[in-house]
């Protein structure tokens, strides 16, 4: 299939990555698990084995009309334990390549459907100033959203990150979250060559 550039020409991208179908559960699935994947996981608390102190049973049994008690450290009382205490978890969620790589090309195949991805020659800056990054995009009718390039351009990104709701990604760093969040996605024609060969 073709692919329009902005200045014109077209491209020949394979039918397979950018005209797939959308699949709404394979592509919440991967989001799912890729989001999952990012939690840190470290959140501790303390039983009331863990809490220092407690060792010596406060009274003795019967005789003083009080509760019986046996530490200090009891869930009951203020300074103890915590009775179901969280500790620290793993989150992420199993999520095999064919499945991932199925979710980019859904996601990818539908911006495209939808006018949300534009595709150009090149971006490239000569010095990292956000006015000459803007100036470029303003072009393209292009203020917010996603800029995709084949590799790292540290002028770029740069340049973009002093920009609400810009974003400058290589292909490396292309995941789902980013893909589906922005409302426009601009790329590169060697970032979608690099794509292709990616997922293809």
């Amino acid at each position: 299939m073709e692919l329009a550039v902005a200045d014109g020409k077209a491209i020949n991208v394979s039918e397979a990555t950018f005209g797939k179908d959308f699949s709404e559960a394979l592509v919440h699935q991967v989001v799912t698990a890729y989001l999952a994947g990012a939690r840190s996981g470290t959140k501790a608390q303390k039983t009331r084995s863990d809490v220092s102190g407690g060792g010596r049973k406060p009274w003795r049994q019967k005789g003083t009309g009080r509760a019986r008690a046996g530490t200090i450290r009891s869930p009951l009382w203020r300074g103890g334990g915590r009775t179901f205490a969280a500790r620290p978890q793993d989150h992420s969620q199993k999520v095999n390549r064919k499945m991932y790589r199925g979710a980019l090309q859904a996601i990818l195949s539908e911006l495209l459907r939808q006018d949300r991805l534009v595709v150009i020659e090149s971006l490239v800056l000569d010095e990292p100033k956000t006015t000459a990054l803007l100036t470029l995009l303003s072009k393209q009718g292009f203020t917010e959203g996603l800029i995709v390039t084949h590799e790292v351009d540290k002028n770029l990104y740069l340049a973009a990150r002093n920009v609400p709701n810009l974003y400058a990604l290589d292909v490396a760093g292309l995941d789902p979250v980013s893909l589906v969040a922005a409302d426009k996605v601009i790329m590169t024609v060697d970032a979608v060559k690099k794509i292709e060969e990616w997922l293809g």
